[in-house]
C-alpha cells in the first residue's frame, strides 16, 4: 500500500516546447553530435563546439573551517558565511575531441563571450578549420540574428547554431558544468573571488588531462518519440484548463 500511496511533496518540473521550430533546431544539433550536417557527413576539418556561461558564481567564506568527511560522517559545513562577490565562468567544449576552453570574467555579456570565442578561434586547429560550428542557447550574450552576424563576420569559418528555447539540456557544455559543480565547487567555501577562480582554473587544467568525449545517446529518433508523447498529452491539458 505504501508504494501506491500519494506523495504530494514529491514533484517534477516540466515544460512543453514553445519554439515552433523546436524539432528542426534540436534535430540539427543532434545531427552535429552524430557528425552530420544538412544530410552530409562532417569533413575531418569541421569541428563542433558547445558553449555557454555559468553566471553568478558566489564566493561564500564560511565563518568556521569546513570539517572533512570521515568514516560514518559527512563533511561538516558551517551554515553562516560572508559574501565575497560573484564571477562568471564561460566555457567551450569540443564535442568530438574532448577539448575544454574556459575563462573567468566579472560578468557575462557580448564582450566576455566574444573573448571566449577569440580564445578558441585563434587556436589551432580551429583557426584554420574548414568550419567551426558553435552550439549555443538563446542567452543574451549570443541571442538572435545579430549574434550570428557578429560571430560570422569576425570569423568567416565559424557558424553559430542556436538551440531551441528551453533546450539547454541539449547543450553538452552543461554536462561539464555539472561535473565542475559537483567535483570542485561543492561545498561553496571560498575566501574570495581569486580563490574561487583558482579552483575553477585548476579543475579545468585537471579535466583537460583526462577528458573523453561524452557518450551522447539521445538521437533524432529519441527526439521524435519525445515530441510525439508530448503532443499526445497537450489536448488533455487544454481540456483540463
Amino acid at each position: 500500500m505504501h508504494d501506491r500511496s500519494l506523495k504530494p511533496w514529491q514533484q517534477r518540473s516540466w515544460i512543453f516546447p514553445r519554439d515552433p521550430n523546436f524539432q528542426p533546431k534540436a534535430g540539427r544539433v543532434l545531427d552535429l553530435y552524430a557528425r552530420r550536417f544538412q544530410g552530409r557527413r562532417l569533413h575531418p576539418g569541421e569541428y563542433v563546439i558547445c558553449a555557454d556561461e555559468k553566471s553568478q558564481l558566489q564566493a561564500l567564506a564560511r565563518r568556521h573551517e569546513t570539517v572533512p568527511a570521515a568514516p560514518g560522517r559527512p563533511a561538516l559545513v558551517e551554515f553562516e558565511y560572508r559574501r565575497g562577490g560573484t564571477l562568471a565562468y564561460l566555457a567551450a567544449w569540443d564535442v568530438h575531441h574532448a577539448r575544454i576552453f574556459g575563462r573567468c570574467e566579472s560578468k557575462t555579456g557580448i564582450e566576455p563571450f566574444g573573448r571566449l570565442v577569440e580564445q578558441v578561434m585563434t587556436t589551432e586547429p580551429y583557426a584554420s578549420a574548414k568550419t567551426v560550428f558553435w552550439v549555443v542557447d538563446n542567452g543574451a550574450s549570443h541571442a538572435g540574428q545579430a549574434s550570428i552576424d557578429r560571430l560570422e563576420h569576425a570569423y568567416p569559418n565559424a557558424r553559430l547554431i542556436h538551440l531551441p528555447i528551453h533546450a539547454s539540456w541539449l547543450n553538452q557544455i552543461e554536462i561539464y558544468f555539472s561535473i565542475l559543480q559537483r567535483k570542485a565547487l561543492t561545498p561553496n567555501d571560498f575566501a574570495n573571488l581569486d580563490e574561487l577562480a583558482e579552483r575553477i582554473t585548476a579543475f579545468e587544467d585537471h579535466y583537460r588531462q583526462i577528458a573523453q568525449p561524452f557518450e551522447w545517446t539521445f538521437t533524432r529518433a529519441d527526439l521524435d518519440a519525445l515530441l510525439a508523447r508530448l503532443a499526445s498529452r497537450e489536448p488533455q491539458l487544454r481540456l483540463a484548463a
